[in-house]
This record gives C-alpha cells, sequence and structure tokens, in this order.
C-alpha cells in the first residue's frame, strides 16, 4: 500500500491473500535497484535525464506490448534507483511467442547468472524455433519478464560499453504493486509519477541541509 509522506512514499510488499493479479484492471508498479544503487541517471533542475542504461530499462518498458499484447503501460519515470509505472491489464490471457529473448517466467526457460571476474554475467535464454502458447499472464509473469530481460541487457551493457557493475542482481527480489481500484485514485498517481523527479530532488536538498 501506498502512503504519502513530505519526504515521499512509503510502501508495505504485501500481496492480498486471494486476489487473482490476471484480471482487468490497474496497477501501481514500482521496482528497486539493488542496494538502491544509481544506475540509470541523474536528476537535474528537477527533470531525470536518463544514461544508456535508463534509455534501455525504458525501451524494454515498452516493448513489454509487444510480448505482452493485451497490456498497456501507462504513466511511468525511470528514477536514478528505482522505477514507476501504471500497468494495465486489458483482459487476462496473452498469447506469448517462446524467442530468445522472453525470461523463464514466461516460458519456462533458464536465465543463468555466472560469476567471472567478479562480475556478474547472464546469458540470455535461446532456442531455435517459435512456438505459440496461450495462457493466463499475471502482474508477477509480465513484471518477472521486464526483470529478466532488463538484467540480460544490462550485463551486455556492462560487457560491452562499461556500465556500472551491480552487486548480485539488477533489480532487489521482490517489487511493489497497488491494485487501483477508481479514477481518481489513478490521477492521483499519474501525478504522483510525473511529480517523481522534482520530489526526490527537494528531498536530496532537504537531506544535504540537515547533514
Amino acid at each position: 500500500m501506498y502512503h504519502y509522506r513530505k519526504e515521499g512514499y512509503q510502501r508495505r510488499s504485501i500481496r492480498l491473500q486471494g486476489y487473482d493479479y490476471s484480471q482487468e484492471g490497474w496497477y501501481f508498479i514500482t521496482i528497486c535497484c539493488q542496494d538502491r544503487a544509481h544506475l540509470f541517471g541523474e536528476i537535474i533542475n528537477g527533470e531525470m535525464i536518463l544514461n544508456e542504461a535508463g534509455q534501455m530499462i525504458e525501451s524494454e518498458w515498452l516493448k513489454l506490448k509487444i510480448r505482452f499484447p493485451n497490456i498497456h503501460c501507462h504513466e511511468y519515470v525511470i528514477m536514478p534507483d528505482h522505477f514507476h509505472a501504471i500497468l494495465e491489464i486489458i483482459v487476462g490471457t496473452t498469447t506469448i511467442k517462446n524467442t530468445e529473448k522472453l525470461d523463464n517466467e514466461t516460458v519456462g526457460s533458464t536465465l543463468v547468472v555466472d560469476h567471472i571476474d567478479g562480475q556478474p554475467q547472464g546469458v540470455a535464454p535461446t532456442t531455435t524455433t517459435t512456438t505459440t502458447t496461450t495462457k493466463t499472464v499475471t502482474v508477477g509473469d509480465i513484471i518477472g519478464a521486464f526483470k529478466s530481460i532488463t538484467t540480460v541487457e544490462y550485463i551486455r551493457g556492462v560487457k560491452s560499453l562499461g556500465w556500472p557493475p551491480f552487486n548480485k542482481r539488477l533489480w532487489q527480489r521482490n517489487y511493489y504493486e497497488h491494485i487501483i481500484r477508481n479514477d481518481l485514485a489513478f490521477w492521483r498517481i499519474t501525478e504522483y509519477i510525473k511529480n517523481n523527479p522534482k520530489s526526490w530532488e527537494e528531498h536530496q536538498i532537504s537531506k544535504k541541509r540537515k547533514k
């Protein structure tokens, strides 16, 4: 659940017991980097300036619509160390194509993470054939795919582009979600997401003044 405070937001990672997370609806999603590492850019004058890694995160988020045709990605923001978005499931089932970039939670492949010279190295799932499966897809399936795909792409950036390495995993193991139950909540959260970079900067300035 989310609670607005002067210094930002606070959440508890709790899934509603018995709730069907494949059903139609809006979901407010937050995913945080492991150790809250600042990997995706910086905020300047209240605006988030994405680096190459942040641009990759944005690209892969928007591509989810291709992998899961029955979803819609509403307002989102990539922050230095976390990601906010409103995800809408339009219908409860979707057609999934088994291609090399789909992750293990979606198609049953395995994401392998080894440690070579102290740096995690990802191996993307591969296949020589394309199969089509119709299944009920949950919020967890979608977020799991996003986290796995972006982890593989980030590792490639570390290896070939010199991106900063991460500690064991790119994202924290869990994610945070809030079920948006009406239009008023939808628009309030939309505004919260839009204003997140400005709020972040104000919070950072306040922290420095207190030191």
